[in-house]
């Protein structure tokens, strides 16, 4: 299975930027941290392999979604602040097909009133806010749950 990390405006500076928001943790870490999740996750019958994509550009963050679509089962998407503004970006994620999760490594919810209203919470499967690089994992671990349709719960 195949999951592409989707990593929005800013977060190219993770590890430098507004620590006590985001951590400590670069974007390199984060994504060496999934690389060995994904190892640890994949088995003989189906290998858990990641890419990772970021930029600081609306389009570019569009056309990485709908080029991908085909390519992947599902996404992890950090759309930092374009997370609040961008129909464009929502329309593409919903295009694609593909489930997605949410991730945002500050708790918006506890932030300025602009940052509580995500335009792409109700298309993806879910939302993971506020635990840091942490959430990114536990993403992964969610979304591969998902395509082999493991059940916790009955």
């Amino acid at each position: 299975m195949r999951i592409d990390v989707v990593q929005g405006p800013n977060l190219n500076l993770l590890g430098a930027r507004q620590p006590e928001h985001y951590g400590a943790a670069t974007l390199d870490a984060i994504h060496a941290a999934m690389r060995r999740l994904a190892e640890e996750l994949s088995t003989a019958e189906d290998c858990v392999e990641l890419t990772f994509f970021q930029s600081n550009h609306e389009g570019e963050l569009i056309d990485r979604l709908q080029a991908m679509a085909s390519e992947v089962d599902a996404f992890i998407l950090n759309a930092a602040g374009y997370t609040h503004t961008s129909v464009a970006l929502r329309d593409a994620l919903i295009a694609s097909g593909r489930p997605a999760v949410e991730v945002h490594l500050s708790n918006v919810h506890a932030r300025e009133p602009f940052r509580h209203r995500s335009l792409l919470a109700d298309v993806a499967k879910g939302s993971i806010v506020g635990l840091g690089a942490r959430g990114y994992l536990l993403a992964l671990r969610a979304l591969v749950e998902e395509l082999r349709g493991v059940q916790l719960l009955s």
